[in-house]
């Protein structure tokens, strides 16, 4: 029992969390509702049809019978029949029908019938104010007797009125069958309007299964196979928007795919080389083993310790480009200068006898200052490694226009094959002419993600010098001191 002032109960939710405002609906199919829908708004249509077709017709009905009624009493009134000794003589068959009543009311309220007062019609207050000259005319209906009557009364003279009276009864019938078959048409609309809402809502939400459909094959099969499609309507825009969706599911899930391929492939070099040289080392600490000589035990460590490096530097070039961070993370104002120059700095130190020539120009953006170093800095240290001993690097910022600025670094050396332009920014993507050098083939493909993060893009081409030009467009407005 629930006790005044105490809390109410919560209400049971979806299981996504959110609170029916109708828990019944929640068992309804929308195609259901689509035809409920359509049903009630039917329903409340024909309501308001027919009453308003009910009054009308029965305003018209009575205004009829008033003007009728009024101009046989207004001809009546003016002829010789408003003498009460003719009238009480003549019966009411000679205006016409049958089906009337007719008497003549004085002022003193004393009314004189054509048939005396059995047949006199009903008499109130409204037809003695016609008699007495305070109204030229009054309309009503009356009962008289257990039937219903509709009492005219006009000015017969000074003093008196002539008041007639004709039975509702054939008016009564024709306003019932009307009161019934408004019911009768409105409801076989109602239930045609439903069956076309359950039409309609079949039709319109085929597409809405479909999709329904397609989200429960990739949930079962993991199959991104998308939905044909035609027409322009919203339906057919969400099924296209599904398509792009299920194509950028694909794409990221090849991707994900290929990159645990190329990252075991990469990681299983170093491994298996680390692995030999830990056994080899375990097996010569054995006893009764043959001693290692102490330069060959050096060159194994500083092997092993080169390996471990590598796989650092791999792992965290795999982690850089995995993550699944929104572009432009870090926003920050920096001066791109400043970016680049500590990056020379660091490429400086493990570049030996390569010689950096920049070539800088103030600029400013908004970015990441870290990974656009990172970026930098691997553009300069590939570089390096393809330079010849005692070669030089060229490190040029050159503005595009006022919006972008491009940063070119290249080298002296043999420069990157035609055929391998266009992948040279792919992820582990390593030349014939590279396989035999040091790194991960993840480098450049950094590059391209800063790049891509920060609004930009980058490219790949032959130099000047001879060498390799690498190029990151970068967005951003002139430094002016």
């Amino acid at each position: 029992m629930h006790r005044p002032g105490a809390a109410s109960p919560p209400r049971e939710g979806r299981p996504d969390g959110s609170i029916p405002r109708i828990a019944a609906l929640d068992h309804v199919s929308l195609r259901t509702r689509f035809g409920l829908l359509a049903a009630l708004v039917a329903g409340l249509a024909v309501v308001l049809v027919s009453i308003s077709a009910f009054v009308t017709v029965r305003a018209n009905i009575l205004q009829t019978l008033d003007s009728n009624l009024l101009q046989r009493a207004s001809a009546a009134a003016q002829s010789q029949l408003a003498d009460p000794q003719q009238l009480a003589t003549i019966p009411t068959g000679v205006l016409g029908a049958g089906d009337i009543r007719l008497a003549l009311l004085l002022a003193n309220n004393q009314a004189i019938s054509a048939e005396g007062a059995a047949s006199a019609p009903p008499l109130g207050p409204d037809e003695l104010a016609v008699a007495k000259g305070q109204e030229t005319s009054s309309t009503r209906t009356a009962t008289q007797d257990g039937v219903q009557y509709r009492v005219v009364a006009v000015r017969a003279g000074p003093g008196q009125a002539l008041v007639i009276a004709q039975r509702l009864d054939a008016t009564q019938q024709v306003l019932t069958k009307l009161g019934v078959a408004l019911p009768v048409v409105g409801g076989i609309g109602v239930v045609l309007a439903a069956l076309a809402g359950v039409l309609i809502a079949r039709a319109g939400l085929r597409p809405i299964e479909r999709l329904t459909a397609a989200t429960e094959r990739v949930a079962a099969t993991g199959e991104f196979r998308p939905i044909p499609v035609d027409g322009t309507d919203e339906l057919a825009r969400l099924t296209r928007s599904f398509n792009e969706m299920l194509g950028a599911l694909a794409a990221s899930q090849e991707q994900q795919r290929r990159l645990v391929a190329d990252a075991g492939h990469e990681l299983r070099t170093p491994l298996t080389s680390m692995r030999t040289n830990l056994e080899l080392l375990a097996a010569a600490s054995r006893p009764g083993a043959p001693t290692l000589p102490e330069s060959e035990r050096s060159e194994i460590l500083d092997d092993v310790q080169a390996q471990v490096a590598e796989l650092s530097t791999l792992v965290g070039d795999l982690v850089e480009l995995a993550r699944d961070d929104p572009p432009m993370v870090v926003h920050e104002p920096l001066e791109l200068t400043d970016v680049v120059m500590r990056a020379l700095e660091r490429a400086r130190r493990r570049a030996g006898d390569v010689e950096f020539a920049p070539v800088l120009v103030p600029w400013r953006l908004v970015g990441d200052a870290t990974a656009l170093e990172r970026a930098v800095l691997n553009l300069l240290d590939n570089a390096a490694k393809w330079s010849p001993p005692g070669g030089k690097v060229r490190v040029q910022l050159r503005p595009l226009d006022e919006w972008s600025i491009v940063l070119e670094v290249a080298d002296e050396g043999p420069g990157i094959a035609a055929e391998d332009l266009p992948r040279v920014f792919d992820r582990f993507y390593r030349s014939a002419t590279s396989r035999t050098m040091p790194g991960s083939g993840l480098g450049l493909a950094i590059v391209r993600q800063v790049a891509v993060r920060h609004g930009g893009a980058v490219w790949a081409g032959r130099a000047p010098e001879g060498g390799a030009l690498l190029a990151m467009r970068l967005p951003g407005r002139p430094h002016r001191f």
